[in-house]
């Protein structure tokens, strides 16, 4: 009999050998979930002899990130700002550069103001979830187009204990949204790709993640300029406008800010380094 951690070795080799990055870190995430450990269960485990029983569990998830499915499609979550959410082909799998914005929004916004926030195309619900989990003077809502993905968010928020916290809305952008509603807070992950940038990403991008999460018109800028031209009426004095974008469309997009009546903009980076945010900032109330 093979031990656990020459499974492990093993598994990580034929992940390797087939192009996914951390691939002993994936290992170790799969063979966790087919035994039902957790990671520091295997340390504690290594010797152990595993039996066909125990191979025949781990073999099929293996199997499926051999073929680069995304582990967290296999492990069926994603961990994000502290918080276990699903994740499945409903919705973007959220990743660590949306998790530095909520980061960065947390930093600067006033923890116990009442503050207006609307996530828009919140997928997983990652955002909102997160923000309504770390702020609970906030008013969250959420919108997407998808109506899987709004019922992935809903299962999520359910989960968390935050389904009555956070109210959903279903529509493209601002046409989900009553006309009267106003907000302090409108941030967005929207797609910002161009078509032939996702034929060039990684399998696990390119099959796997709903390509509506992905792909925007005009060399992926058509939804980010939508945005930024429909959120000045939907702010109240002194509200900010967060977006995630591709690191190459800050100038662009700067300029588009500008002609659409925004004065203060901010370009922000991510861990990389790599231009990634964009704050624009609607006039604040004149003094009295």
């Amino acid at each position: 009999m093979l031990t656990l951690l020459e499974i492990i070795k093993r598994t990580a080799d034929f992940l390797e050998a087939r192009g996914v990055e951390n691939a002993r870190l994936n290992a170790e995430h799969l063979v966790g979930q087919a035994l039902g450990l957790k990671r520091m269960q295997l340390y504690l485990q290594f010797e152990k002899p595993l039996g066909e029983l125990e191979l025949e569990r781990i073999r099929p998830l293996v199997r499926r990130r051999g073929l680069r499915e995304p582990l967290q499609h296999i492990v069926g979550e994603v961990e994000f700002a502290g918080l276990r959410l699903r994740s499945d082909r409903r919705a973007l799998v959220p990743r660590p550069e949306t998790e530095y914005l909520t980061e960065i929004l947390l930093s600067r916004l006033p923890e116990a103001a009442p503050l207006r926030v609307l996530d828009l195309g919140t997928g997983t619900g990652a955002i909102a979830l997160s923000l309504a989990a770390a702020r609970p003077a906030w008013q969250v809502s959420a919108s997407d187009l998808s109506a899987d993905a709004l019922g992935l968010a809903r299962e999520n928020a359910a989960a968390l204990g935050l389904a009555d916290r956070v109210t959903f809305l279903e529509g493209s952008w601002f046409d989900a949204l009553p006309a009267d509603a106003r907000f302090d807070l409108l941030v967005s992950n929207p797609p910002y790709l161009a078509a032939s940038e996702v034929a060039e990403a990684a399998p696990e991008v390119r099959e796997h993640d709903p390509r509506m999460a992905l792909v925007s018109e005009d060399e992926g800028l058509a939804d980010l300029r939508a945005l930024i031209h429909g959120a000045l009426s939907r702010l109240g004095p002194g509200g900010v406008l967060a977006l995630e974008t591709g690191p190459t469309q800050h100038a662009a997009l700067t300029a588009v800010a500008r002609t659409a009546g925004w004065t203060e903009i901010e370009s922000l980076r991510d861990l990389a380094g790599r231009d990634r945010f964009l704050l624009l900032h609607a006039a604040a109330l004149p003094a009295a």
